[in-house]
């Protein structure tokens, strides 16, 4: 009985600090710059991410080529990204504050897709250049 406490809070306590580090993983790459590029191919004409943009981003990553393989994808973020609309939409109505925390939750993982795009596509264009000058 104890082993399974035990066991209990610490597979509690690592999925917390798991979901802390994705967290902060999230907004340190959502604090870099936005390529007008990225938003124009995204169809996101006044520069503002909104968080209904992230799935038009997250469809535009899969169609943009990775050639580097160990680059991380978006699998961790659109589990995020569901996560905290469930509890945006579950909470709405009863704590506005957790509904405008969501809110703003999905605008940092709309901003870290937009960042990853525009990291892939950089990648993909200093990978063609040196190629062509070999």
């Amino acid at each position: 009985m104890l082993a399974a406490i035990l066991f209990t809070i610490s597979m509690a306590a690592l999925s917390q600090f798991a979901l802390y580090y994705l967290r902060a993983v999230l907004t340190e790459l959502a604090a870099l710059p936005v390529s007008d590029r990225v938003l124009a191919a995204a169809g996101i004409e006044d520069g503002r991410l909104l968080p209904q943009h992230f799935l038009a981003l997250a469809e535009l990553h899969d169609l943009t080529p990775d050639l580097e393989p160990r680059r991380r994808g978006l699998g961790l973020v659109r589990l995020y990204y569901r996560f905290v609309r469930a509890l945006g939409v579950l909470s709405g109505k009863h704590l506005p504050v957790l509904a405008a925390w969501s809110e703003q939750e999905r605008v940092i993982c709309a901003r870290y897709a937009a960042v990853e795009i525009g990291r892939r596509l950089q990648a993909n264009l200093e990978l063609a250049t040196s190629l062509r000058s070999s």
